[in-house]
């Protein structure tokens, strides 16, 4: 792991000094700043109240969107999964919804929610309950039948059997779909701030800083939506493999 890291930051570090170094030479076009005048610039912006204010409403509105989307997703596919009636009369309009990219939805959204929190709240919750709703489902279909069937000889009814088997088997399955759910919510929330950047957010600063032709100052807050997504996806990726590290020995005893 160490050595992935070290490698990671060897890589990131060339790329820059690279990036620095045909800025100087002309290759990159002069419209562009240079690297270093962009990280300094970064450096500077956790400073800016309204910086952090505008970080602060993106993140609300992640983790409100993705809070929803877990109590909404997470029981339909427990439903679906466990009721085939019910997966086999909701996978076509489940499978004709999956694919319409969130972004085309935006216009519908600013409609129907004047307000850009709750815009932004309600593409987050659509984006990231396909994620939620698909490996919910999956990993129902991974269930061991013989634990639910020991379950059922001793009496237990259908709810209590989803809830001491099918659930905690099918965590680590729903524990992936949060963390991809999170790597989208970033690009939708910022997406919908900068088509309606009257509500703050990361996106309204960067449109802000474009109309005034500081495209240091958005490329500046462009790294630092990177550095926060990275964040993120580390953050769960390191609690997923805390908390379900059984499911990784058994999966490796599988393979």
């Amino acid at each position: 792991m160490t050595a992935r890291i070290v490698l990671g930051g060897l890589g990131v570090a060339g790329f820059l000094v690279l990036a620095e170094l045909a800025g100087r030479a002309g290759v990159i076009p002069h419209v562009l700043p240079y690297v270093s005048d962009v990280l300094v610039e970064a450096a500077r912006l956790p400073l800016e109240a309204q910086f952090m204010a505008d970080v602060a409403a993106t993140l609300a509105a992640c983790a409100s969107g993705l809070a929803i989307a877990i109590a909404v997703a997470v029981p339909a596919g427990l439903l679906f999964g466990t009721v085939p009636f019910m997966e086999r009369s909701a996978r076509p309009l489940v499978e004709f919804l999956r694919p319409i990219p969130s972004v085309s939805l935006i216009p519908l959204a600013m409609f129907l929610f004047p307000d850009s929190h709750d815009a932004k709240t309600a593409l987050i919750v659509y984006t990231c309950s396909w994620p939620l709703l698909i490996n919910t489902m999956y990993g129902l279909g991974d269930v061991d039948p013989l634990a639910k069937e020991t379950l059922r000889s001793f009496g237990f009814g259908p709810l209590a059997v989803v809830l001491r088997v099918s659930l905690p088997s099918a965590a680590p399955f729903i524990a992936t779909g949060v963390r991809i759910a999170v790597s989208v919510t970033l690009i939708v929330s910022v997406s919908v701030e900068l088509l309606a950047p009257g509500g703050g957010g990361i996106g309204a600063f960067l449109s802000l800083a474009g109309s005034a032709n500081r495209i240091d100052r958005m490329l500046a807050a462009t790294v630092w939506a990177g550095l926060i997504g990275l964040a993120a996806n580390l953050l769960f990726t390191a609690g997923e493999r805390r908390l379900f590290r059984w499911h990784e020995a058994r999966t490796g005893e599988a393979a």
